[in-house]
Parts: structure tokens; C-alpha cells; sequence
């Protein structure tokens, strides 16, 4: 199951500005290693889940993970060969915004290593460039 908002006020949302840097959530808060985000994008839920998953299978059930970011924009698609007019379309998923210096994930509890190489893994599935960060280089 995708991660989605339980509920929301509208559901159909306007685009926004992505314009800027990230002003919360830029810095390792919860754990030792971190994700974060050096271009802007729209993260899909699904995109959120492959990196989850795939960041716990190398973790083999040690340590513990964060995910910092959640899909709490949705967007619209209109169906295809559809003319132009009669409103928007229906909701076709869920984003994160996300700008840069956003810490997408975060992990605790392994060895550097293997923390390292669960981001590279996760970094693979993002379509945009990440950067491995750690608590001591921020602090």
C-alpha cells in the first residue's frame, strides 16, 4: 500500500512554487547517516516505498530506519485523448516536495559501511542526485 494522507481537507491541489532551498528537515535529526536531496523534485509514494524497501532488505533487520520525507501533495492526470476544457482531472497519486538539502531518509544502529552502501541502493531508485551525510559533519 502506498503512503497517502488518511484524509485531506481538498483533494485536488495546485502545483505551487518548488523554488528555493529547504528550510526544515535539512539536517540529521533522528539518526547517525542520512539521504539528502541536492536537486528539486516531486517524490512519488512509490518511489518512497522501492527506496524503503530496499534500504531495509540491506539492513537485514538491524538498526533502525527513518523516512523524513511524506507524499502529502496529490496530483491530477486527465485520461488520455480527452479534450481541453470540463475541469480538472481526477487524482492520479500522492508527492513529497522536495527541494534541496532535504534529508529523505535516515538510518542507526549499523556500522558506516553498510549504511552507505543501503543509500547508494536507495539513491538508485531516486530520480534526482543525493549525497550521503552523516551527524558529525553537520554538527
Amino acid at each position: 500500500m502506498a503512503m497517502m494522507p488518511a484524509r485531506v481537507k481538498y483533494r485536488k491541489m495546485h502545483r505551487g512554487a518548488r523554488r528555493g532551498l529547504a528550510t526544515r528537515g535539512n539536517t540529521v535529526a533522528f539518526g547517525e547517516y542520512g539521504l539528502m536531496a541536492l536537486e528539486r523534485c516531486w517524490l512519488d509514494s512509490k518511489i518512497i516505498e522501492a527506496c524503503r524497501v530496499v534500504i531495509s532488505r540491506h539492513m537485514k533487520r538491524r538498526g533502525k530506519m527513518w523516512i523524513r520525507v511524506f507524499p502529502d501533495k496529490s496530483f491530477t492526470k486527465k485520461p488520455l485523448e480527452v479534450r481541453m476544457g470540463t475541469g480538472k482531472g481526477g487524482v492520479e497519486g500522492w508527492v513529497a516536495v522536495i527541494r534541496p538539502a532535504n534529508v529523505l531518509f535516515e538510518v542507526d544502529g549499523i556500522p558506516e559501511p553498510m549504511a552507505r552502501e543501503a543509500m547508494r541502493l536507495a539513491a538508485t531508485k531516486m530520480p534526482i542526485k543525493t549525497k550521503f551525510i552523516t551527524r558529525h559533519a553537520h554538527a
